[in-house]
């Protein structure tokens, strides 16, 4: 999946509830972001965002009942369907690009080791994108994309227009966000 798929949508709206949800869903966005959910609302949810022509793109490590490794990463790629899993872990990460659902890598850049680990991680996993959180370091976004070569989607801490802006400029494809009056940026 190349970067072209988000071409025309720099800002990822991410809903942390139902209510968040039923509002994207009537939204002008293409792709949408699932944060916080159970694992009995999943089908039901991901066949309205369907019905509604939106692609939703689930964090898995967020889903409440459900245990994040390898067999229910399977049972959300063959029975749920999204069109994309977010998610920190290497297994999952590698089981949605068996499955052929985009696999977007998660990592928390919190200092000079975790860079490095994250480095290592994505020579294995090979994601789709990857989400670099948080998101208001512009330079580690050019850092990233420039040694991995991996499209960045730029998330966490992103509260104001500026902080959308710079991640831009950095190179950042886009920017999720759960801030609402940021959605229409």
């Amino acid at each position: 999946m190349s970067s072209q798929h988000f071409i025309d949508q720099k800002i990822f709206p991410a809903a942390r509830t139902i209510k968040e949800f039923e509002k994207l869903l009537k939204s002008k966005f293409e792709v949408i972001i699932l944060l916080n959910s159970h694992i009995g609302q999943l089908k039901s949810l991901i066949q309205l965002a369907n019905k509604a022509g939106k692609k939703v793109f689930m964090h898995v490590d967020l889903v409440q009942g459900l245990k994040t490794d390898e067999y229910a990463t399977q049972f959300i790629c063959q029975d749920i369907k999204p069109a994309g899993i977010i998610s920190t872990r290497k297994n999952v990460v590698l089981t949605a690009k068996k499955h052929s659902i985009i696999a977007v890598q998660r990592l928390f850049l919190l200092d000079s080791i975790a860079l490095e680990t994250s480095y290592k991680l994505l020579e294995t996993t090979k994601p789709d994108y990857i989400e670099v959180l948080p998101g208001v370091m512009p330079h580690f976004i050019e850092e990233v994309y420039e040694r991995t070569g991996i499209p960045i989607i730029a998330g966490g801490l992103i509260r104001e227009k500026e902080d959308v802006v710079r991640a831009l400029e950095a190179g950042a494809i886009g920017v999720t966000t759960s801030r609402q009056e940021l959605w229409d940026f």
